[in-house]
């Protein structure tokens, strides 16, 4: 059953969660909840601060299969939109089940309900700039400015300098989009603390230093993000139709297996399985995903000048066997798989468990950081 938005509900409070810089950390939060609602599954992370330091407080992750028949998303209109009542249902289970009390929570939006791109801007003042990204922004987003809530970030460029060219990041998420997840967050009982892209929680959580210029890969259950993060700036980001799920239906179709125990074959064996149906099958389907990952790079270094000097691999599908190496193998760089927990402080106990989740928890881990910042 629909429900209505309430009555003292304005899209205007939202706007002004700003995604790159929130304004509301004057509050000095000491505890946030990170939520990543994907299609079949939903992670959240609660984190503390105390002093410098970051504390794992808890997590938990639900599958739409556990509770419904449906997923957490259906297709409308060609995106996935939320089912609010489903998905409320499921986060409050997690939050009682791992006794999570903390009510501040920001939601990552995924990059199939957003839109990421750059462009440049002439030298002007700092004072000038923001009048001249909501004029320019409408050449570089697909819906209609009236219709978006728009956050951007100055990545490279010195206002007021008369010589230097301006390059901008822009996000433009959907109103609808926004309202939908301020909708879930009060079904589930939570304040929406702010919302954020995927792709900037992803550079937040697995890129923390200044040097060097790396390639995030993000492999989901329904879709794939390739950024580039460069000296802690997100400079792009790409989505890809590419997605673990689609790894599972071909095997699953190749040797007729049930969706589970293709799931199970796939996450044992991946790409140096000994049965030829499935290594075959599974090779067709992550050259396209190379082949993406190059141009991307390429189109990088045309606008940059700058090559890559390594290469990330996260979310749910990252840890396929004989993933990594092939990718090694192919872009000729680095590949790792980042822990997104390794700067936490947590039980030594739970090691080598945060250790195999932590590819699944990139984005939910870096957007709780993101309401932390000071």
């Amino acid at each position: 059953m629909a429900l209505e938005l309430p009555a003292n509900f304005n899209i205007e409070k939202i706007k002004k969660l700003n995604i790159f810089e929130n304004p509301l950390k004057m509050f000095f939060p000491k505890k946030m909840v990170g939520i990543d609602v994907g299609t079949a599954s939903i992670k959240i992370v609660e984190i503390s601060r105390w002093g410098q330091g970051k504390t794992l407080e808890n997590y938990g992750e639900i599958k739409s299969v556990s509770l419904f028949k449906e997923p957490f998303r259906n297709v409308e209109k060609g995106s996935y939109m939320l089912s609010n009542y489903f998905v409320s249902r499921a986060i409050r289970a997690v939050l009682d089940e791992a006794r999570i009390r903390t009510k501040g929570a920001i939601f990552s939006i995924p990059d199939f309900s957003t839109f990421c791109t750059s462009f440049d801007l002439p030298p002007m003042t700092a004072k000038e700039l923001n009048d001249a990204v909501y004029y320019n922004a409408p050449q570089y987003i697909p819906l209609p400015v009236t219709e978006t809530t728009l956050d951007w970030k100055l990545i490279s460029g010195i206002p007021g300098d008369k010589k230097s060219p301006l390059r901008i990041f822009l996000v433009a998420i959907p109103n609808q989009i926004i309202q939908d997840y301020q909708k879930v967050a009060q079904l589930a009982g939570l304040e929406l603390y702010a919302v954020e892209a995927e792709a900037l929680g992803l550079a937040r959580s697995l890129v923390r230093e200044k040097k060097g210029c790396i390639c995030v890969i993000d492999i989901g259950a329904q879709s794939t993000t390739i950024n580039v993060v460069d000296k802690l700036n997100l400079k792009k980001s790409f989505s890809f139709d590419f997605s673990g799920n689609q790894l599972t239906y071909s095997i699953s179709s190749a040797l007729g297996l049930g969706h589970v125990e293709a799931e199970e074959l796939k996450n044992r064996e991946g790409l140096i399985s000994a049965k030829e149906e499935i290594s075959k099958t599974l090779y067709l389907l992550v050259d396209p995903l190379i082949l993406e990952t190059k141009r991307v790079l390429s189109d990088f270094y045309q606008q940059e000048n700058k090559d890559v000097d390594l290469v990330y691999l996260t979310g749910g599908t990252a840890a396929l066997p004989g993933l990594k190496e092939y990718f090694q193998e192919i872009l000729k760089k680095n590949v790792e798989i980042p822990n997104c927990f390794s700067e936490l402080l947590y039980p030594p106990i739970l090691g080598r468990t945060l250790e195999n989740m932590a590819p699944s928890f990139s984005v939910a881990t870096g957007v709780a950081l993101g309401g932390l910042e000071i």
